[in-house]
């Protein structure tokens, strides 16, 4: 069958906020003076995203290929790690079409950082900024979030496959 196969995935991470770590998110450091706990840079806005390209092309998830016990991601650039996810996406014959991206922080404010995150993000993934969309919110101070204990976020992608399509592939 010939046409054209979309598939939707959706992610999310939670990181808690801690001393002595930069802060970054979107691939972007933000002055805090808290950042993100993870093996990683903890960029929980990456790892979001990395979730839901790789569940949209069935791939699995983040933890599974790069998991916290390797040392060889002690300390990586998630944004190594968005590029990897965007090559075997690609590898199964996939383009990305958009990200729709949400963080929940109750500060630092997002919204100076948001068009950089977004330039950054297309970057990586090799598409244009205006196929990124990147939103930011509080939780009106409650939960984890609210206290500034740890920020969250969530993306869903969509992926489109064209040429030939397998017709047990949309089962």
């Amino acid at each position: 069958m010939d046409g054209v196969q979309f598939r939707i995935g959706a992610g999310s991470d939670i990181h808690e906020l801690i001393r002595g770590r930069e802060l970054v998110i979107g691939g972007i450091k933000i002055d805090y003076e808290f950042g993100l706990a993870g093996h990683s840079d903890a960029d929980v806005l990456i790892h979001a995203i990395c979730d839901a390209l790789l569940g949209a092309a069935a791939l699995g998830d983040i933890g599974e290929l790069f998991p916290d016990t390797d040392p060889a991601f002690k300390g990586i650039a998630s944004s190594l790690l968005l590029k990897e996810c965007c090559d075997r996406v690609r590898a199964k014959g996939y383009a990305v079409g958009n990200l729709d991206c949400t963080i929940f922080a109750q500060a630092p404010k997002m919204a100076p950082h948001k068009n950089a995150m977004a330039a950054h993000i297309a970057g990586v993934l090799d598409i244009d900024p205006d196929q990124v969309n990147i939103k930011a919110t509080t939780t009106e101070h409650l939960g984890f979030v609210g206290r500034k204990e740890g920020i969250a976020a969530q993306s869903t992608v969509l992926i489109t496959k064209t040429g030939k399509i397998n017709e047990s592939e949309n089962l």
